[in-house]
């Protein structure tokens, strides 16, 4: 006779699920039989943060949830900021955690958390199971709100009596399709009628734009409008292919060279964008351009976003609808045409300086020379982020996976690691500041021990670079930022990964190459000039508009 564990198991079968992410615990023990005899792939990791930040991962590169599992009290606690980071960047996900029997307690409180409770404000839903048999429905509806707009993180929680009770006659729920919403036909009417009475319109792609199931109707979009465009940090890449009308990326809310194409626009139709990232650009209440809200759900109006008007329904069905009207009809401003080369310039500008310490933008500019259109590079978060966001251009969607809603450092080595599992066949890199890939390293054995092929680079300044930046461009003393780093190229070698170093600037490329040839986990440690961060992102930005206050 099945029990609830092997219910739950063959629930997550029926939804396609072919790894769990995480480490189990006592509680866990029934479950981790069932997965034993099952077609699910569990992949142990050495942390249940890393574990959430894969299955997250797996969310955004597929659209499907990734699932991770933990046992009680700390084990679930462990997976709260990889709750945080999935449900702030809308990647869907499904959390699995034991707990003690519910119907008895012959440990009193021991190791007894409240794990629902503490879910609910870092998950779209959190439940705990108190019935065997209600196991099918609880699965199909969790996976059913994970992937539903706005896709985030759904939790459960499998009490240990629960999970061994035995159960019959119940059968999976069947997985149905789910047709989002189509926007109005009048709306898109009404917005194809703004756009066509703009003078110097622009599009901007934002965070619920860059969906895997959106890449071929955006991508379209685009060529069949020939508007210029820019994108939000995490919007970028949601267009495959270069483009003669891309603008560039809203790496900071203003004064950056970008910003020349907003402060030109007349009218800017907002594409997914999403207020839980910092803002791509701050509206103003008199005297700005209008703005167009295309979502799948109505705006959050903030005081730097408050749409004049809105188109509400499924993105791609809206942009295809947009697209029809406004094909052939369209002549984009030459003054902001124009802009570009300028803008593109600014951005290179030093991007083959051979200084060492190797400065910010030779990094990517290495980076991007090393990587093909298809590699994929998952930022850690750090103040080289704003560098990738600004200079790293890419060609093929989600292919620059960075986090600018939690923001939180740690997840750059288990994204990697799950794009490389996802795409075996294609060049992946990780890059991380020292501090971020330190909060996660120990995932460096799971990598290892699961054959994955992937490169690391840190970026070494022995600091929190980002913070110590902020520091001192507030006036305030260097102070509290610095730390010792471990040797690097031995730490990745006691985990039976390789490590190289970089000693000179021309070492990089060649370096990446041979990493890459070579295959299995490669750590390379490439010391970093962050000088260029105060000389480029405060002092010549702040000469191009000196009332701009630098967030």
């Amino acid at each position: 006779m099945p029990k609830g564990s092997d219910l739950l198991v063959a629930a997550l079968e029926n939804e396609g699920v072919d790894r769990i992410f995480g480490v189990p615990g006592e509680e866990n023990l029934d479950v981790l039989e069932s997965l034993r005899t099952s077609g699910i792939e569990l992949v142990l990791t050495r942390h249940e943060q890393a574990a959430a930040f894969m299955a997250a991962t797996h969310g955004r590169l597929t659209g499907r949830p990734g699932v991770c599992l933990a046992t009680l009290g700390p084990g679930a606690l462990n997976l709260a900021t990889g709750a945080a980071y999935a449900h702030l960047g809308a990647m869907p996900m499904i959390l699995i955690t034991g707990q003690k029997p519910v119907m008895s307690a012959k440990q009193a409180r021991f190791q007894i958390v409240d794990i629902v409770a503490s879910m609910k404000p870092l998950t779209k839903m959190t439940r705990q199971i108190v019935n065997a048999a209600a196991i099918p429905a609880t699965v199909r509806d969790a996976f059913r709100v994970a992937i539903e707009e706005r896709p985030g993180p759904v939790h459960l929680e499998l009490p240990e009596d629960v999970a061994a009770e035995d159960v019959e006659n119940v059968s999976v729920i069947p997985v149905h399709p789910l047709e989002r919403p189509i926007a109005n036909a009048a709306a898109l009417d009404r917005a194809a009628e703004t756009i066509l009475a703009a003078k110097r319109p622009l599009v901007m792609i934002g965070a619920a734009g860059n969906r895997p199931s959106l890449v071929e109707a955006l991508s379209t979009f685009v060529r069949r409008i020939r508007l210029p465009f820019f994108n939000t940090q995490m919007g970028k890449g949601a267009v495959t292919g270069g483009s003669n009308v891309y603008m560039g990326t809203a790496a900071l809310s203003e004064g950056d060279y970008v910003h020349e194409a907003v402060e030109r626009a007349d009218l800017i139709v907002a594409i997914g964008h999403d207020t839980i990232e910092k803002p791509p650009f701050l509206m103003k209440s008199a005297g700005g351009p209008k703005v167009i809200h295309v979502g799948y759900q109505s705006a959050t109006v903030e005081q730097v976003y408050h749409p004049d008007f809105e188109v509400i329904g499924d993105i791609g069905a809206t942009v295809e609808g947009l697209g029809e009207r406004l094909e052939g009809r369209l002549s984009p401003d030459d003054g902001m045409l124009e802009l570009r080369p300028k803008i593109l310039a600014h951005i290179n500008d030093r991007a083959e300086e051979d200084r060492f310490p190797i400065t910010p933008q030779r990094i990517v500019h290495d980076v991007r020379k090393v990587m093909p259109e298809d590699g994929i590079v998952c930022l850690d978060n750090g103040m080289y982020k704003i560098w990738f966001a600004r200079n790293y251009r890419t060609h093929v969607a989600n292919t620059l996976l960075l986090d600018n809603a939690l923001a939180t450092m740690g997840a750059g080595l288990p994204s990697a690691m799950m794009a490389a599992m996802l795409h075996p066949d294609r060049r992946v890199m990780a890059v991380c500041g020292d501090g971020g890939f330190m909060m996660n390293s120990q995932e460096m054995e799971t990598a290892v021990r699961l054959g994955l092929n992937f490169v690391v680079v840190i970026l070494n300044d022995s600091a929190y670079g980002m913070i110590r930046w902020k520091q001192a461009v507030d006036g305030f003393e260097d102070f509290g930022m610095s730390f010792g780093n471990p040797d690097f190229v031995r730490y990745a070698e006691a985990y039976g990964a390789k490590g190289s170093r970089v000693t000179a600037v021309e070492d990089l490329v060649p370096m990446l190459e041979a990493a890459f040839a070579e295959g299995g986990v490669h750590l390379v440690d490439v010391p970093i000039d962050y000088s260029e961060n105060t000389r480029v992102l405060v002092d010549e930005l702040r000469n191009r508009t000196p009332d701009v206050e630098f967030a």
